[in-house]
């Protein structure tokens, strides 16, 4: 006998939207393209990005929590967002849903601590050093923001700018740009940086061209979701014992 409950089957993921028009290319968290697994989205009306990053997301909590509780009764079991400055709002969001939630990839960073060697650390790239405050790292779960070290992408060409200022079009290879130039900024003012954390969600598209620029492992949304993914539906194995070696003559 099967029972339900849901009103959806096999999308568990619910992901939080910024209200935004900027396009998404394959690798942006808003592309369900990027996803190989079925998501659910729910755009939260007046969440922009410059609200969100540059003033204070604490006054959306009303509406981040409405639209939570709405992706669970859709059927979510994890819930994400696509801003990592939402970190401010891991706490409140978690309070409104009985389901597990993930709000910035920044919450990646103690962990990512933990597997690196002595004198190695993590750095953080991000769409708005100067709107990354110790208060988001914090809500993130790093106990000592003031050992993190940040780059951003506010002083480049395009990638800031064109997200902050939600943009109908946008110049892909600038922005590419932007992040190798803060990336490659940040190792070299940090040598001891052994891991980088992406902040933006828009960042992920880049990752690959960060490790090769750099030779430091990069963790982004993505990584974090997939994992989050995993734990919600994981992988069903066969109990068998059999070792197809013993088949052989």
């Amino acid at each position: 006998m099967q029972h339900g409950g849901k009103a959806v089957y096999g999308a568990s993921l619910g992901i939080l939207m910024l209200e935004a028009r900027f396009p998404r290319i394959h690798g942006d968290i808003g592309n369900a393209a990027t996803w190989p697994f079925p998501v659910q989205y729910r755009v939260v009306r007046g969440a922009s990005p410059d609200k969100v990053v540059c003033q204070d997301p604490m006054e959306l909590a009303d509406r981040f929590g409405d639209a939570a509780r709405d992706l669970v009764a859709a059927g979510c079991d994890g819930l994400t967002t696509n801003c990592g400055f939402l970190a401010l709002l891991q706490d409140r969001i978690a309070r409104e849903v009985p389901v597990p939630v993930a709000t910035s990839s920044l919450m990646q960073i103690p962990m990512v601590q933990r597997m690196l060697p002595p004198g190695r650390r993590v750095g953080v790239l991000t769409i708005s050093k100067a709107s990354l405050t110790h208060r988001h790292l914090i809500a993130a779960g790093v106990e000592d923001p003031a050992a993190v070290p940040v780059a951003g992408t506010d002083g480049g060409r395009e990638f800031s700018r064109a997200i902050l200022e939600d943009r109908v079009a946008i110049d892909f290879a600038a922005c590419r740009l932007d992040m190798l130039d803060a990336a490659r900024e940040l190792v070299e003012t940090h040598p001891d940086v052994g891991a980088i954390v992406l902040e933006c969600t828009n960042m992920t598209p880049y990752a690959a061209d960060i490790r090769k620029a750099t030779g430091r492992t990069v963790y982004s949304i993505y990584s974090l979701v997939r994992w989050f993914q995993h734990a919600l539906m994981p992988d069903r194995f066969e109990l068998t014992l059999e070792d197809p070696r013993h088949d052989a003559g």
